[in-house]
């Protein structure tokens, strides 16, 4: 059980916090980093939750993501033994990773197939989810570098974890653009012009009215 009885210890006001087995860091060391993203990536799903638009199945899948998010944050915070008994430690489980591969392919069979990328928009709620997506791959990136910083110090499923729930919050922001019909589409080259597409050098020379720069 947490309890919280005070938010403020001025502990960490000299730039050193604790990790969840006692140790204090640098609030710069890389596991503080990657802790950091998860509770990021925990918020922005949570302004996704507040906009109109989401199903509860959404709904009730989102609030249980935000809940394994506070584990994937108490795995990291505790580093892991190299002897290390099971449950002694919270950890992510390879059952929480198959939760979302499961969720990711029961709402992607449902999808069209895309014929290009998609720009991040649409509706709200999937304008949102497609940030909490890419807040989650800058999570997953710093626990990549943890882990080549500290191998086998990182609980097994935690990557794994991370990187289907960026690919699960790609097909809901989907789901929430109506079923991906309110996806926006990319348009390779649209924004080109024939001036953008004008070699450099005849653009530098028709503002020179022709004239060639010496040597």
């Amino acid at each position: 059980m947490v309890r919280l009885t005070k938010i403020y210890t001025r502990t960490g006001d000299g730039g050193r916090t604790a990790l969840g087995d006692g140790k204090r860091v640098a609030k710069t060391h890389p596991r503080i980093a990657a802790y950091g993203c998860v509770d990021e990536l925990n918020a922005v799903i949570g302004l996704a939750l507040a906009q109109r638009g989401l199903s509860r199945e959404d709904r009730a899948l989102l609030r249980g993501i935000q809940n394994d998010l506070f584990d994937v944050g108490a795995d990291l915070c505790v580093p892991r033994l190299a002897r290390e008994r099971a449950g002694e430690h919270l950890r992510i489980t390879s059952g929480q990773v198959e939760a979302l591969e499961s969720a990711l392919d029961a709402r992607n069979e449902k999808l069209a197939p895309l014929t290009s990328f998609v720009l991040p928009g649409g509706r709200l709620p999937a304008a949102w989810l497609h940030m909490a997506r890419v807040v989650c791959r800058r999570a997953e990136l710093a626990v990549a570098r943890l882990i080549q910083s500290a191998p086998k110090r990182v609980g097994t499923h935690v990557l794994p974890y991370l990187n289907r729930l960026s690919d699960l919050l790609f097909v809901m922001a989907r789901v929430a653009n109506d079923g991906g019909r309110s996806d926006v589409l990319w348009k390779p080259g649209a924004g080109q012009t024939r001036t953008d597409a004008t070699p450099v050098r005849k653009r530098a020379r028709r503002r020179s009215g022709g004239r060639r720069a010496p040597g």
